[in-house]
């Protein structure tokens, strides 16, 4: 098989979704990251060109093992699902045809890269598809939400968002290895065991304790300290942080450095009336927070050292700073120190004894917008696109279908009412994330095919009309090929800080780029993931659209090269090179792409198997499977 066809192929995929026609228009310099016009029109681009180049997925598959579903109607679907209602219902109302439901093979791939990071193995693929049970993608839902890939995978999502590092080189925080290790743990324990969302979010909040390298949770405020600048700084970024995690609210950011209007005034409806007196109030919650660093041992080493996040009863928030990273702080009439109010109620401030830390945590989770913004992160991840987007930006005042806002302004998510009741399911169901994730994943709407049969109008991408399909993580591929190709990559990674003498003192080694607990941990493994855009926890988020440095990685490097080779012991074509041409081709598939080959595609790869072109069978077996690896549907989820 020629490998210039696939380097076309990959080449144009990953230079059309490489474009960003995103405008930058705001109202004020500092605002410039914000609002709809971030929001890359990639989505349009990503969807069309791969569907296009998905069409030798055939509709029917060709080949069908008995029991399987093929592509079907949804047409008078009563799932009862609380998704199906709101997006069918919008659906209909505005006469819009949805796509059919996916078949199996693509369900069994979908929904395993979502929920766990991993293809699913070959012979699971063939039982799944052979299983008569018409409740079989429940369970198969199931199956996956009650697996230790599960942990893995939402252990490094929920490290995105909470920025686990080592270092945080804008502010020259260092947790150093054992501060990132403990914090890993402390995610990973903490969906392990199932604990509510809704208590992972007030024990990072309100953690405080003596030792960052052994209480996980302490490291995030530890990461969201600044330096250069007077305490107020600190408290500022902890209060924004917080807003953007947890609420879903980056908008706050502009609030803690002048009022909202003649800022933002179009681009969030609780923005443009908001005031810096407001953002004050917020950030005073953390105006009683201690970061102090602490040798880590009897040898005093100022380079290495944990930290202690402790509690000053004496703290306060004082209007009287002239220098740091915000504006000046200035007396406002006869105040001059502010009292913690929480921005979004009535007289919400501390209780009595409670600790300002404890009643920021209080107050944010038990805000209905702290369901929702979870659920939209959620959302987005599963469904490709948010419910609001960009998800970090929601406008607290343009939320809720029972009080919309006045016109000219709109509600803000693309389904209102949708995200509305799924945030109550949400809370109902006792802040759980996997019961979330059951919710949308056992959803019609979750299950229905990335093609449509008719005439597409990109403007239903927001109404979930068919599947949004999106490129895999930088982990997802690494871990895809090392599985497939039956050839592991372990990863070692630094786990401890270094000793006097430089030399590392412990490394782990892990056998799946999911399982690694920072990009910055993954040593010569972070050459092929690179170019995936991982993103780096700091200033760089993780993206997924592509490049051409993807295709020319797929193509090159030494990674997949290795992995495609006939001689590699106990490879994945060492084992099954003597099959026959027909099993042979039908194994590659399955195991690669989790489907089997239709009958075009049969028919080319059994020519490239004994082709002139290649010197033996076994080279053109190598690149039959190079081939597969280098294919749309290998590095994207549809």
């Amino acid at each position: 098989m020629k490998r210039r066809a696939v380097v076309a192929l990959a080449s144009g995929l990953t230079l059309l979704l490489g474009q960003d026609e995103a405008a930058i228009n705001a109202d004020h310099a500092e605002c410039a990251f914000f609002g709809k016009q971030r929001v890359k029109k990639i989505f349009s681009q990503e969807t069309e060109a791969v569907v296009a180049l998905l069409g030798g997925v055939r509709s029917t598959q060709a080949f069908v093992p008995g029991g399987s579903r093929t592509f079907s109607s949804l047409k008078g679907s009563n799932s009862g699902n609380v998704v199906d209602k709101h997006i069918f219902g919008v659906l209909q109302t505005k006469g819009i045809e949805r796509a059919a439901r996916t078949n199996d093979y693509e369900f069994a791939r979908r929904v395993s890269l979502d929920l766990t990071g991993r293809v699913p193995r070959p012979e699971r693929v063939t039982e799944f598809v052979s299983n008569s049970d018409p409740d079989k993608r429940t369970k198969y839902v199931d199956e996956l939400l009650n697996s230790t890939e599960w942990v893995d995978k939402w252990t490094m999502y929920f490290g995105d968002l909470y920025k686990n590092t080592d270092q945080i080189r804008a502010t020259n925080t260092i947790r150093h290895a054992e501060g990132r290790e403990a914090f890993y743990r402390w995610i990973y324990d903490s969906l392990k065991e199932g604990k509510p969302y809704n208590r992972m979010a007030f024990e990072v909040i309100a953690a405080e304790g003596q030792n960052s390298w052994t209480q996980g949770e302490l490291n995030w405020q530890i990461g969201n300290r600044t330096t250069g600048g007077p305490a107020q700084d600190n408290f500022d970024q902890m209060a924004a942080v917080t807003m953007e995690t947890f609420l879903g609210n980056s908008h706050f950011n502009c609030i803690v450095c002048h009022n909202g209007r003649g800022h933002v005034d179009t681009l969030s409806l609780w923005g443009k009336g908001a005031s810096r007196m407001q953002g004050y109030g917020f950030a005073a919650f953390f105006s009683q927070v201690t970061l102090v660093q602490q040798p880590r041992d009897q040898r005093p080493d100022p380079n290495i050292y944990y930290w202690t996040v402790g509690l000053n009863g004496n703290g306060t928030y004082a209007l009287n700073t002239t220098t740091g990273n915000r504006p000046p702080r200035q007396q406002v009439g006869t105040t001059r120190i502010v009292s913690p109010v929480y921005p979004f109620g009535a007289s919400m401030t501390a209780n009595s004894g409670e600790s300002l830390r404890t009643a920021a945590a209080r107050l944010v989770t038990t805000d209905f917008n702290f369901a929702r913004a979870t659920v939209n992160y959620i959302w987005k991840e599963l469904m490709v696109r948010g419910l609001v987007e960009p998800v970090n930006q929601m406008d607290p005042d343009s939320l809720d279908p029972d009080n919309p806002p006045p016109a000219p302004w709109t509600l803000q998510p693309s389904n209102a009412p949708l995200l509305r009741d799924l945030a109550q399911d949400f809370i109902d169901g006792g802040y759980n994330l996997k019961s979330l994730m059951r919710r949308i994943a056992t959803s019609d709407a979750y299950q229905l095919s990335a093609r449509f049969y008719g005439q597409w109008n990109p403007a239903w991408e927001n109404l979930h009309a068919r599947r949004l399909v999106k490129r895999l993580w930088a982990e997802e591929v690494y871990d895809a090929i090392a599985q497939t190709s039956n050839v592991a990559a372990p990863i070692t990674m630094a786990v401890s800080s270094r000793v006097p003498n430089g030399a590392l003192a412990m490394t782990r080694v892990v056998p799946a780029a999911m399982q690694t607990t920072s990009p910055a941990s993954r040593g010569g493994a972070a050459a092929f993931m690179n170019p995936f855009y991982p993103g780096d926890r700091e200033g760089t988020e993780r993206r997924r659209d592509g490049s051409d440095q993807q295709a020319l990685t797929l193509m090159n490097n030494n990674f997949v090269m290795t992995r495609t080779r006939a001689a590699t012991a106990g490879g994945l074509l060492s084992r099954h090179i003597n099959k026959t041409d027909r099993d042979l081709i039908d194994h590659l598939y399955l195991t690669v792409l989790s489907r089997l080959p239709d009958e075009s595609e049969r028919i080319t790869a059994g020519t490239a198997l004994n082709s002139a072109f290649s010197s033996n069978r076994s080279q053109a077996a190598e690149n039959l499977l190079w081939s597969l690896y280098n294919k749309v549907d290998f590095f994207f989820n549809y």
